[in-house]
């Protein structure tokens, strides 16, 4: 197994001796099915979870104990949710900074704010990882047309072109395989800041959670080996033989990372591997992330559980792998004639079958996942991959 704990140089901002116990409020901003999975994971730890959201019906709001609607750039409202919580974390990176600034002046915010200014956006967060002497994706931030040929000159082509916030699952981004088209990219990005990175021709895609207690302990999980389609996670699996080698290194890096930013919390650590294996960190996810998904079913302690315990305060989960798994995405374009016949899944036991409460089913939306549990990682990807293709005949 790859997956560690160790200890690490304790945090200068937190101090073990305010851990909160079971029955504490547990505030989070965001109301996704990370929140949804956090605040079930909470609530058997004997938690309760209020919310904090723009949306009145979410995955979130099913299964929290109490929901505040506001919007977030409303800091009173967010000031009067505060006072109602004895910690806040969130579930998406794209909470306003303002937000979790005004929470932290009331009540501790894990990770905290300065975490998320770093991460949430992209030039800060390649600038973080260049000034530590972590290997990250070439790049050049742009704010302008010329700004933009200039920096497809330095890069060469193919780069892609990427909002500083926001975007995800392929969204905000524009490939660029020839320098003439960098004019029309920047006009359909619509935006007036970006960056620009040069494209990496990897091997393999990979991931490593890394949670950070307020002792400073670090436990990680990976490397998960993840493939992509059309931008969108598709399937996970751990452990991947290729990975075998680049592991450590990885893990590494990922503890690097959690410790420089002072995380208290759980973040994901998103690598390229080159065919001549060099690792390239990607993105750096402040969450619980979609690969990590089947820790739920894989490991000792999940990842919605490590973030309870880095939240409030207690000590780390083993994070500890049971046995070889895969993951696969299901998206809404399964929902495409009506809903699917789980029963034809189910009949498989070694597969396990989570649901979002989403109530709308669009092409590209996470709309649950199943988990294989198999003898090997190989066995378990082709048990999750066929149990998820019954799901699209007849």
């Amino acid at each position: 197994m790859t997956t560690m704990q160790l200890d690490a140089v304790p945090s200068t901002t937190q101090s073990s001796s305010s851990a909160l116990p079971p029955g504490s409020a547990i505030g989070i901003f965001g109301s996704g099915q990370l929140g949804r999975m956090f605040t079930q994971a909470a609530q058997r730890m004997g938690y309760r979870v209020h919310l904090f959201s723009t949306d009145q019906a979410s995955p979130t709001g099913e299964a929290a104990d109490s929901q505040y609607n506001a919007a977030y750039d409303d800091l009173d409202a967010v000031a009067d949710f505060a006072r109602e919580v004895e910690v806040i974390t969130f579930e998406f990176e794209n909470v306003p900074f303002s937000a979790l600034d005004r929470a932290q002046q009331l009540v501790p915010v894990r990770p905290s704010a300065a975490v998320l200014k770093t991460v949430q956006h992209r030039v800060r967060e390649k600038r973080f990882l260049q000034q530590i002497g972590v290997t990250c994706t070439p790049f050049c931030a742009v704010s302008s047309g010329s700004d933009l040929q200039h920096a497809v000159s330095a890069l060469g082509c193919p780069v892609v072109l990427k909002t500083v916030q926001e975007g995800y699952d392929g969204k905000g981004q524009v490939r660029i395989d020839k320098a003439e088209d960098a004019a029309s990219a920047w006009k359909s990005l619509g935006s007036t800041e970006a960056i620009l990175e040069g494209f990496v021709d990897f091997s393999h895609e990979l991931s490593i959670l890394a949670a950070r207690g307020m002792d400073g302990s670090i436990a990680t999980y990976g490397p998960i080996g993840n493939q992509h389609d059309q931008h969108i996670l598709d399937v996970s699996i751990i452990p991947l033989r290729a990975l075998a080698e680049v592991g450590p290194k990885a893990i590494e890096i990922a503890c690097t990372i959690v410790t420089q930013l002072d995380v208290i919390g759980i973040i994901c650590v998103e690598f390229f591997l080159t065919k001549d294996g060099q690792l390239f960190v990607n993105e750096i996810a402040p969450r619980p992330h979609n690969s990590g998904h089947l820790t739920m079913d894989a490991f000792v302690t999940s990842q919605f559980e490590q973030q309870v315990r880095t939240v409030c305060g207690m000590p780390l989960g083993s994070a500890v792998q049971t046995g070889p798994a895969a993951m696969a995405n299901l998206l809404g374009d399964l929902w495409r004639d009506g809903e699917p016949d789980w029963q034809r899944v189910l009949q498989i036991p070694e597969v396990k079958l989570h649901l979002y409460g989403k109530q709308c089913a669009r092409p590209g939306r996470k709309m649950g996942h199943l988990t294989a549990l198999a003898d090997t990682a190989e066995e378990a990807e082709r048990i999750v991959r066929q149990a998820r293709e019954l799901l699209t005949t007849c």
